[in-house]
């Protein structure tokens, strides 16, 4: 019984870590936003680009379009998705929620007053960066902010479509729509709600996965004692060594596996170079390593 209530105190301490990480994330997010994009009213893609529509047609708070149709959204999600991803992304989106009506009260009056960047152009890439590095530290904690998210899990959940193209379908319609929506939208405006899309998703990518991309080595050499010894000294890094057979020779061979951050490859190959020249070496992206000398279990 001690054990599964330490256990499940461990679990919380992450939890607690997740949600203070989502409210920075939150407030990162709201400066791009509403410090950049609405600004220059530039629409841009899922929930929050469609609140942007409805803000720029009527007035109506951005802030409140993603209360309201992330409420109604909930709703329907509750039973398909599970009560873990609903609670989840009731705070999610609550943050968000809050964030962005704070945002509008005060960020977005300052920088109208105040504009960090008069270029339009300019205003997307500081904002898509905002946004898109946001974005992907509330992924990064298994977060949610719902709205398209929502329905891309629900149309996952019955259908073979990946989630990626749902969103990425969704985004492109919403920036395309402005045109038609808004009157005396500009074409220049559109295209740069298109610009500002890939821009996010870039930053989403290299929060997510950037950090932690690592390499996995693998070395076939006669002098694979020499190697892995140097491996350890002069890297620092911790390699193992596997018995293996030469199929075509049917001679025992033994084989050396590094796990090395993708920066260390070159230093790797040239270090075998200069120990063994005939020793075959492969190379495989890894998208992460946990344990020591890497990522943190998080």
């Amino acid at each position: 019984m001690d054990k599964k209530r330490n256990t499940i105190e461990y679990l919380k301490s992450f939890y607690i870590k997740d949600y203070l990480y989502m409210a920075l994330a939150i407030g990162i997010y709201t400066i791009g936003l509403t410090g950049f994009i609405m600004p220059n009213q530039i629409v841009s893609g899922g929930l929050a680009g469609a609140a942007l529509l409805l803000n720029y047609a009527t007035g109506i708070k951005v802030s409140t379009t993603i209360l309201v149709v992330n409420f109604a959204l909930l709703i329907v999600a509750f039973r398909p998705l599970g009560k873990k991803f609903v609670i989840n992304t009731i705070i999610g989106a609550g943050m968000l929620t809050l964030g962005v009506r704070l945002g509008e009260m005060y960020l977005k009056p300052y920088f109208l007053a105040n504009p960090v960047v008069h270029d339009p152009f300019i205003a997307i890439v500081l904002g898509g960066i905002f946004m898109g590095v946001a974005l992907g530290m509330v992924y990064s904690v298994n977060g949610s902010t719902g709205g398209v998210d929502i329905i891309g899990f629900l149309v996952t959940k019955y259908f073979k479509i990946r989630i990626s193209r749902i969103l990425l379908l969704v985004d492109v319609l919403v920036v395309t729509s402005s045109i038609f929506v808004l009157k005396g939208y500009t074409m220049e405006k559109m295209v740069l709600g298109l610009i500002l899309l890939p821009i996010m998703y870039q930053a989403v990518d290299v929060i997510m996965n950037g950090a932690k991309q690592a390499i996995q080595v693998i070395i076939l050499s006669k002098k694979y004692e020499e190697i892995a010894t140097h491996i350890n000294t002069e890297l620092k890094r911790g390699c193992t060594v596997v018995d293996g057979t030469g199929w075509y020779t049917k001679n025992p061979q033994k084989v050396i596996i590094v796990f090395a951050r993708r920066g260390e490859g070159t230093t790797i190959f040239r270090l075998v170079n200069s120990i063994d020249p005939d020793a075959f070496v492969t190379r495989t992206n890894v998208e992460a390593v946990y344990g020591k000398g890497f990522e943190k279990f998080s």
